[in-house]
C-alpha cells in the first residue's frame, strides 16, 4: 500500500494531525492492567418510612406492570436490590410502618406490604439481593428508653427474629441486615448482634452499618472484632465521596441510601451522575435510591421521590419516570459479581464513564455527560461541573481488543422542550483495531455493550389520572389477606389494623383498630396522639363520619378530621379541624392534633365499651358535628388551614376501633 516506509510514517503523522485538529480525547479500557472491585448492583428502599404505602391498593394489571417496571429482568430498572424497612410502629418520614412484634409477647409475620413487596421483586428475578434496616423499633425493644443499644440483646432478637419469620413465613432468605438508620453505631451492639446471628445458623447474613456516614471505618481500623463483624460500610448520601479510612478497611463500600430527588428529568440526570461517579470518586459497588416508588401521597414529605410514580390507586394511573430508563442503562447490561475495570474516570470536557465485565469476555460501558444543571441532587448537593459537547475515542485493550461490535443504547434529557428520550436503542457501533469514536453532546447517556438483551419495556398506557373519589367509603369488612391495612389509609403516628372483634356480635365485627399502646423508639418526632389521613389534599369542604370504639375507660380518646394539613416528620405540628371525644363524657374541636387551640368544647356523653357515631361539617369558614345523628355543636369558626386530608385518631397511644367510614366532599 505505502511505496516506502517514509511513506507510512507521514501517513501516520498526518492521521495524527486529523485526530489532534477534530478534538477528539482519547480513553482506553483494558483488562490487562487488573480489575477493580466487585459492581454489588443498583436498588431501590422500601421504606423509611410508608414510601410503598399506595402501591398495594392498585388493582391488576396496574400493580403486576409497575412491579415489573421495577424488577423484572431486561424490561425496565431490573434493579438487583430491594432494601426494605424493618416496621418500628413509628413515623419513619412519610408514615409509619407495622412491627412484627408489637409487645413482647406478640408475634406476626403478615403484617404491613414488605414481604409481599420483596416475594414479588424474588418472583421476577430470582437472584435480587434482599437487604433489611431498622429506623424505629416497638417501645418495649428501648424499655421505655430512645435507646435500644442499652439492651443489646433485646435488639438483636428483635431483628433477627424478623430475619427468621421472613424464612419461615415467606420463604424469603435476607442477604444483608443493618443497624439503626442514620444513628450513631454502637460497636457492642454490632458484635451482639453478629454473634446472635452466628448462634441461629445464619453466619451467612453480612450486617451493613452504619447506614449514616463513614465514620464507622475510623473504629474498624482499630477494632478488629467490629472489623470482622461488619461486611459491607454502607454511607448515605455521600455525594460521591468516601474517606480514606473506607478503602483502608477493603470492605465494600456501598451508597446504601442516595439520591432522593423529585423524579423529574433533572432527577433522572442527577440519577445517571450517581451512580457512574458513586464509583468512580468513591469506589461504591452498589448505590440505593431512596425511594423506590413514590407510592404515597405526594404532599407529605419528599413528593415524587421514588424511581417512579404510582400515587393513585384509586384510577389506576402511575408514570414511568427517566430515573427507570436511566437505572436500565447499567443493569439491564451487567449483574452483581461483574467486576468494574481499572481504566474508569471523568471526561476531559465533562461527565464521566465507567466499565465493567463479567471476566467472560463480555464489557459493558456507561458514560454519562450530566451538566452543572443537575446539582440540585438533594442531601448533599452534588458539585457542579461545566461540561460541553465533546469527541470521546475509545481504545480497548487486553481481552476486549478482539471486540468488532457493541450494542448502543441512548438517552438524551432536552430540558428547554421537555422532549426528551430515554433508553433508545441505535444501530450498534462497529469498531476498527479496537476502536470506537463517539461525538457526545451535553446531557446525555450512552450504554456499549456485548450484551445482546436489553429491551425497554412497554404496557398500554395506564388509566387516566383522577382526583381521590369525592365520595368514598369503607365498611372494612372486604379485605385483602396479605395486607393488614385498611386500603388509602396513611398512618402518620400510630398503627392501624384490620381487627376481627369477636367480643361483638353485633354490626361491628369487622373494625379498623389503633393498636400502638407505648410510644415507640422513635425516628422522627411523632405525635402524642395516633393519626392516619385519607383522600385528597385539596378538598376544603367536606363531611366526615365514622363509628368510633374508646377501649380505654375514663382516660380514652377518639377524633375524626377534616382538612388535615400535614404529616410525615411534621406531624407533631399539624392542623386541621380536629373533632374529638372522650370516655369521660367530654368533647372538644380543635384546631391541631396537639389539641390545644380549641374551637369548641363541652359534655357529649361519651364513654369507653360503647359504639358512637361521629359526623364532622366543614364548609367555607364554618364547622359543625354531630353525635350519633344529633347536633352537638356548630358554628365553630376555622379560618385555617384552608384544604386537607380527612383523618382517624385516638388522644394518646391507647387501643381504639374504627368502623363505617364515609366522607363527603365537594
Amino acid at each position: 500500500m505505502f511505496a516506502s516506509r517514509n511513506g507510512f510514517v507521514q501517513f501516520c503523522t498526518w492521521m495524527c494531525l486529523c485526530l489532534r485538529l477534530s478534538g477528539a480525547d482519547d480513553y482506553v479500557l483494558d483488562d490487562k492492567v487488573g480489575l477493580g472491585r466487585r459492581f454489588d448492583g443498583i436498588g431501590g428502599l422500601s421504606g423509611g418510612g410508608a414510601t410503598t404505602r399506595l402501591l398495594v391498593n392498585y388493582a391488576e394489571p396496574y400493580r403486576s406492570q409497575i412491579l415489573d417496571y421495577l424488577f423484572k429482568p431486561n424490561f425496565g430498572a431490573s434493579l438487583d436490590i430491594i432494601k426494605v424497612e424493618i416496621g418500628g410502629d413509628a413515623q419513619t418520614t412519610d408514615g409509619t410502618e407495622p412491627s412484627h412484634m408489637h409487645n413482647e409477647n406478640d408475634e406476626n409475620y403478615f403484617r404491613g406490604y414488605e414481604w409481599w413487596l420483596m416475594k414479588e421483586a424474588k418472583n421476577r428475578n430470582p437472584n435480587i439481593t434482599l437487604v433489611g434496616l431498622p429506623w424505629a423499633f416497638p417501645g418495649w425493644v428501648g424499655h421505655g428508653t430512645n435507646w435500644p443499644y442499652d439492651y443489646p440483646d433485646i435488639t438483636a432478637y428483635y431483628v433477627v427474629s424478623w430475619i427468621i419469620g421472613a424464612k419461615q413465613y415467606h420463604d424469603l432468605d435476607i442477604d444483608y441486615i443493618g443497624i439503626w438508620n442514620e444513628r450513631k453505631f454502637n460497636s457492642n451492639y454490632i458484635k451482639v448482634l453478629r454473634d446472635t446471628l452466628d448462634k441461629v445458623g445464619l453466619t451467612h447474613i453480612g450486617i451493613i452499618a452504619a447506614d449514616d456516614n463513614w465514620d464507622i471505618s475510623v473504629a474498624m481500623i482499630t477494632d478488629s472484632y467490629l472489623n470482622d463483624a461488619v461486611e459491607v460500610i454502607g454511607a448515605h448520601y455521600p455525594g460521591t465521596i468516601t474517606v480514606k479510612e473506607a478503602l483502608l478497611t477493603g470492605k465494600p463500600l456501598w451508597a446504601s441510601e442516595d439520591y432522593s430527588t423529585f423524579n423529574d428529568d433533572i432527577g433522572g440526570g442527577c440519577w445517571a451522575r450517581i451512580l457512574n461517579q458513586n464509583y468512580i470518586n468513591g469506589k461504591m459497588t452498589a448505590t440505593i435510591s431512596w425511594n423506590l416508588i413514590a407510592s404515597y401521597y405526594e404532599d407529605l414529605s419528599f413528593g415524587r421521590d421514588g424511581l417512579m410514580t404510582a400515587e393513585e390507586p384509586w384510577s389506576g394511573n402511575y408514570v414511568v419516570e427517566s430515573p427507570i430508563w436511566i437505572t436500565a442503562h447499567t443493569t439491564q447490561f451487567t449483574d452483581p459479581g461483574w467486576m468494574y475495570l481499572q481504566t474508569v474516570g471523568h471526561l476531559a470536557q465533562g461527565g464521566s464513564y465507567v466499565a465493567l465485565t463479567d471476566g467472560q469476555g463480555n464489557l459493558t460501558i456507561v458514560i454519562e455527560t450530566m451538566s452543572h444543571n443537575h446539582s440540585q441532587c438533594i442531601r448533599p448537593p452534588l458539585p457542579a461541573f461545566n461540561v460541553s459537547a465533546q469527541t470521546a475515542r475509545f481504545q480497548l485493550k487486553g481481552s476486549f481488543g478482539s471486540v468488532t461490535s457493541l450494542q448502543v443504547w441512548h438517552s438524551k434529557f432536552d430540558f428547554s422542550t421537555q422532549n426528551s428520550t430515554f433508553f433508545k436503542k441505535l444501530e450498534p457501533t462497529q469498531l476498527v483495531n479496537g476502536s470506537f469514536t463517539l461525538d457526545l453532546d451535553v446531557d446525555e447517556v450512552y450504554t456499549l455493550t456485548t450484551i445482546t438483551t436489553g429491551q425497554k419495556g412497554v404496557y398500554p398506557p395506564p388509566p387516566p389520572t383522577a382526583p381521590f373519589p369525592k365520595v368514598y367509603k369503607d365498611d372494612f369488612k372486604v379485605r385483602n389477606p396479605p395486607f393488614s391495612e385498611a386500603p388509602n389509609f396513611a398512618d402518620q403516628t400510630g398503627v392501624f389494623e384490620y381487627f376481627i372483634n369477636l367480643t361483638d356480635p353485633g354490626p361491628h365485627v369487622f373494625t379498623l383498630r389503633q393498636v400502638v399502646t407505648q410510644r415507640p423508639v422513635t425516628w422522627a418526632s411523632d405525635a402524642d396522639q395516633t393519626i392516619s389521613v385519607i383522600g385528597d389534599h385539596s378538598w376544603q369542604n367536606l363531611t366526615v363520619t365514622c363509628d368510633i370504639f374508646i377501649e380505654t375507660v375514663k382516660t380514652g380518646g377518639v377524633f375524626i378530621a377534616a382538612r388535615v394539613d400535614q404529616g410525615g416528620e411534621a406531624v407533631r405540628n399539624t392542623k386541621g379541624v380536629f373533632f374529638w371525644v372522650f370516655a369521660d363524657g367530654t368533647y372538644k374541636v380543635t384546631n391541631d392534633i396537639a389539641g390545644k387551640s380549641v374551637l369548641a368544647e363541652g359534655q357529649s356523653g361519651t364513654q369507653a365499651g360503647v359504639w358512637h357515631t361521629l359526623s364532622l361539617t366543614v364548609k367555607g369558614d364554618f364547622a359543625s358535628g354531630m353525635l350519633n345523628g344529633y347536633p352537638l355543636w356548630k358554628s365553630a369558626v376555622v379560618l385555617q388551614p384552608k384544604n386537607g386530608w380527612a383523618a382517624i385518631g385516638t388522644s394518646t397511644f391507647e387501643l381504639a376501633q374504627f368502623d363505617n367510614f364515609e366522607i363527603q366532599a365537594e
